[in-house]
């Protein structure tokens, strides 16, 4: 069970400022929360497997190949700066 001080010390950890009316609601809401995931822990999941995503994922990246070169004067024709064949970039420290 969440208490009223429960919420005042976790506002004060978070440097929130809450009204008497947001202190109540969310006494009562996260009251609700508590006893929803109690009701969840009551749940046997000795049989499900462990997972790390609940959706199977696939690896979007395409493989990695060599390919041409751009030409040094088209991959710098819109560089704002320029030195030789390198972008020129502003120092910074």
């Amino acid at each position: 069970m969440i208490t009223r001080a429960d919420v005042e010390y976790v506002a004060l950890l978070a440097r929130l400022e809450l009204n008497e009316e947001e202190k109540e609601l969310y006494t009562r809401q996260l009251g609700k929360i508590l006893e929803y995931a109690s009701i969840l822990q009551q749940l046997d999941t000795s049989e499900v497997p462990p997972t790390a995503h609940v959706l199977p994922l696939q690896n979007v990246f395409r493989e990695d190949r060599v390919g041409e070169d751009l030409p040094v004067e088209e991959v710098l024709a819109n560089a704002p700066d320029r030195e030789g064949n390198y972008f020129k970039v502003p120092r910074i420290i």
